[in-house]
């Protein structure tokens, strides 16, 4: 089995047992570089997959809280180079598909063939890149594929059908359906249009569907669960960090509601 498609059993696995797959994100090194590890397995032994996202200092998609988190991480010294060697530690440990977030410049510079050893190497399924466009990703999308990593697309509900076919066939692990017009983090949640367009794009997508942005609340995992295999806690959890408080036990609360 490929590296990325263990992503698609964990949240297949979720959808058997009668779940929305749970996929949470936190920015790497974040509260602290010193616990890092340990807050990821917490969170890996709740997670279906976990998404971790590599701190930038310009974050375009993402909103305040994550922007901080991001900001925090960099002035502790977190770069790629030191969440591999922090994943390393715990390969043997942590069971739980990982996928990378990360900007398209931190990636350049580390290089792509040995991003794709690196990761593979250390446990890491997958990428988003969300500054990276379809028609710009393919030397990327190559290295990665050569190692059995895969290359996560996006679509938004402004993607047309046309478009999101290609990204549908595109994208390896899960296809990231973005719930909002806008950047993580908002606080009113998905739209009023959310059922008919993620049956949109899980109609389109031959991989498990993954709701993210916007998702912040029990309910807000159980709507989504309704029209996609999982759903993306990012700006809550990373809430939850900053304020000093349990992350695994608020994702218990939204795996309790979201049935």
């Amino acid at each position: 089995m490929q590296a990325h498609e263990k992503i698609g059993v964990a949240i297949n696995a979720a959808r058997d047992a009668g779940r929305t797959a749970l996929v949470p994100f936190i920015t790497a090194g974040y509260p602290d570089t010193a616990t890092f590890v340990e807050t990821l397995q917490a969170i890996s032994a709740v997670g279906d997959v976990v998404e971790i996202g590599v701190p930038f200092s310009d974050p375009m998609a993402d909103g305040m809280t994550i922007q901080r988190s991001s900001h925090a991480a960099l002035q502790n010294g977190v770069s790629l180079k030191w969440i591999f060697e922090q994943l390393d530690r715990v390969k043997n440990r942590i069971e739980t598909p990982l996928v990378l977030m990360s900007y398209i410049n931190p990636l350049l510079a580390f290089g792509y063939e040995e991003l794709a050893a690196r990761a593979l190497a250390c446990g890491v399924c997958a990428f988003i890149v969300p500054d990276l466009p379809l028609e710009e990703c393919d030397d990327l999308r190559t290295a990665l594929e050569a190692k059995g990593v895969g290359l996560i697309q996006l679509v938004t509900p402004a993607t047309p059908d046309d478009r999101l076919k290609r990204l549908a066939q595109a994208s390896r692990g899960f296809l990231y359906a973005v719930t909002v017009t806008g950047i993580t983090g908002g606080s009113d949640g998905p739209s009023d249009d959310l059922p008919s367009y993620l049956d949109k794009v899980s109609a389109a997508s031959p991989l498990p569907v993954c709701a993210g942005f916007g998702i912040r609340n029990a309910a807000d995992v159980a709507s989504a669960g309704q029209h996609a295999a999982g759903a993306i806690v990012g700006s809550a959890l990373v809430e939850v960090l900053e304020r000093g408080e349990d992350p695994a036990a608020f994702l218990k609360t939204l795996i309790c509601n979201s049935g």
